[in-house]
């Protein structure tokens, strides 16, 4: 029998999804559509990471939240490789779609809005544990230590609550709630955008070991170029909802063809002082005549 997938983790098929616009009036009729992610397609092999890129308003968040069905999508199909076998996550129910929650997890790009300030860490990282019913509750505590040890926190910090904690060890916090279902899939949106230059290293080193420990995927939605280069094998980037552009991340950077990669690649900052910044892109993301000059 032949594999739909052909022995990738996912294929992304003619993802999209459509937000209707509304007018004004008592009776609201629908008078346009936004075409947030618009015919997606990619495929995403187990154990690397995949970068989508692209500037506010692209829409590389929303894609990232219809692959995981956190919005469900207006069409398309987002095959996964799950334990049962591949399923199609676009047309599964919220029951069908729970126990394969343990498989496939997301970090949320602000750690402090992210977690409950109500909550001790140990509880925060030990409820999707306790939603799936995992273990009883000596051993869910005995796992959150050991996962809180594997992001670089310790088992003690367990009876503190997130205002305790730095940002960078906050967001650590929000990596040991994705990882310790053991999922093979993880969505990382925006994950250091919101740290110091310094703890935005840790991180992702930090999430390079626990790939390579834990053969992870990821999926790692950025608008910084410079993390991406870094952490991701295949790029795609975003413009109005659609890749325009899709590669190995050393081609991308090295041989960029699309006008708006171009521009994005000029808006990198130089660790050279004497070198004068000169961004290509100007303008909303909707003008085309921004991409005027760039090839």
């Amino acid at each position: 029998m032949s594999d739909p997938l052909d022995g990738h983790l996912m294929r992304v098929h003619h993802l999209c999804k459509y937000f209707p616009v509304y007018g004004k009036g008592i009776v609201k009729r629908q008078i346009d559509v936004v075409k947030a992610v618009d015919d997606v397609s990619f495929d995403l092999k187990s154990g690397t990471t995949l970068g989508i890129v692209g500037e506010s308003g692209s829409g590389k968040t929303t894609c990232a939240r219809s692959i995981l069905r956190a919005i469900a999508p207006t069409s398309g199909e987002v095959l996964f490789r799950a334990k049962r076998g591949v399923v199609d996550l676009a047309t599964l129910s919220p029951r069908e779609l729970k126990p394969l929650r343990t498989e496939m997890q997301m970090i949320f790009q602000d750690p402090f809005s992210s977690l409950n300030p109500r909550m001790t860490v140990g509880d925060i990282v030990a409820e999707p544990l306790l939603i799936h019913g995992m273990g009883n509750n000596r051993e869910r505590r005995t796992k959150v230590g050991e996962i809180l040890e594997k992001v670089g926190m310790k088992a003690i910090h367990m009876q503190r609550y997130p205002h305790a904690f730095s940002g960078g060890q906050r967001q650590r916090i929000g990596i040991a709630r994705a990882l310790v279902l053991n999922p093979s899939l993880i969505v990382a949106d925006e994950a250091v955008s919101a740290l110091d230059v310094s703890v935005q290293a840790q991180v992702i080193n930090l999430l390079e070991d626990l790939q390579e420990e834990f053969n992870l995927t990821y999926i790692f939605v950025a608008h910084d170029l410079s993390v991406v280069r870094h952490i991701c094998d295949e790029v795609a980037v975003m413009y109005q909802g659609k890749i325009v552009e899709y590669g190995l991340v050393e081609d991308i950077f090295a041989r960029p063809q699309h006008p708006y990669t171009v521009g994005l690649l000029s808006a990198i900052p130089s660790p050279d002082p004497d070198v004068v910044m000169k961004p290509i892109l100007k303008g909303e993301v909707g003008d085309y005549e921004r991409f005027a000059g760039t090839g």
